[in-house]
């Protein structure tokens, strides 16, 4: 009898491990999701202001249910669905599908995923992955369907120098590179840096901006965010480039449109907030 009651609390307590584990993930992708990530910057339903709100000042019920719209010389595209609904979602996806979605942008059909910067999560931990995967797994289904999407060429893949390889937690606790992991997956340098013929100027151009991006808003640019004095970021403190990034607050006192996602970024820790702009401040300045 005493066996037995020992082995129904041990598994009481394995079982109790197991839930908080699983429900420290659940946390963990809730902060990304809905912070670093900025996925429903995409996801959810856009207005000229932003994501669509109820009187109340709340996302309407349709947030991650897919929304806008990319029409661009290679594609055509409207973000999907990433709610649980099974039929227009991702509740019929695999974690290993997911999985394979995100970091290597390649769908359960094995269609390349297009606008979705898949290659800015490559550098992503294998416990943030799960942890959004975990988090995803919550959100309540939602029918909407979306149109298909309509491929002109072939969709690349680009990766971000340094964010060839996953992270290990371990390389986390090093302050800059955290912040480069997390601007990384915050996808800074996927709209600051600009387009050429060859793709995302990296290596030569990196943080430069100059992008422009169509929307409900109109027309907005990506800024300069590299450590030029004069065209950049490195006449700011550290306090201008924070409120910057949560608040869309310009130097100059001005508001900054979308897609900047100052909203999500708000939700982003003092300790990573701090970690990005010692990143941001490596960024050699470009005029």
């Amino acid at each position: 009898m005493m066996r037995r009651g020992l082995a129904a609390l041990m598994a009481c307590v394995a079982m109790a491990a197991t839930a908080n584990a699983q429900s420290d993930l659940v946390r963990r992708g809730d902060y990304l999701v809905n912070g670093i990530l900025i996925c429903g910057n995409c996801h959810t339903p856009r207005g000229p202001a932003g994501e669509i709100m109820d009187p109340a000042g709340e996302i309407m019920h349709k947030a991650f249910s897919g929304g806008q719209s990319f029409d661009e010389p290679s594609f055509r595209v409207t973000a999907p669905n990433i709610t649980q609904d099974k039929e227009t979602g991702i509740g019929n996806y695999t974690d290993a599908e997911l999985k394979r979605m995100l970091r290597r942008g390649i769908k359960r059909n094995g269609v390349p995923v297009a606008v979705m910067p898949s290659g800015f999560y490559e550098i992503m931990t294998d416990r943030d992955l799960d942890a959004v995967i975990a988090y995803l797994r919550t959100i309540k289904p939602n029918r909407n369907a979306v149109p298909h999407p309509i491929y002109r060429m072939a969709q690349e893949h680009p990766i971000p120098p340094g964010g060839e390889t996953p992270y290990t937690e371990a390389m986390l606790s090093d302050k800059l590179k955290r912040g480069f992991y997390l601007a990384t997956i915050a996808l800074c340098m996927e709209c600051h840096t600009p387009i050429g013929p060859q793709g995302r100027e990296f290596a030569s151009k990196l943080g430069a901006g100059g992008s422009e991006f169509e929307g409900p808003w109109g027309v907005s640019v990506s800024r300069n965010i590299t450590n030029s004095k004069t065209r950049g970021i490195g006449g700011w403190t550290d306090d201008e480039i924070k409120r910057a990034i949560t608040q869309g607050v310009s130097k100059d006192g001005s508001m900054l449109k979308p897609p900047m996602s100052f909203r999500y970024y708000a939700n982003v820790s003092a300790t990573d907030l701090d970690a990005i702009v010692a990143y941001l401040r490596t960024v050699p300045p470009k005029e």
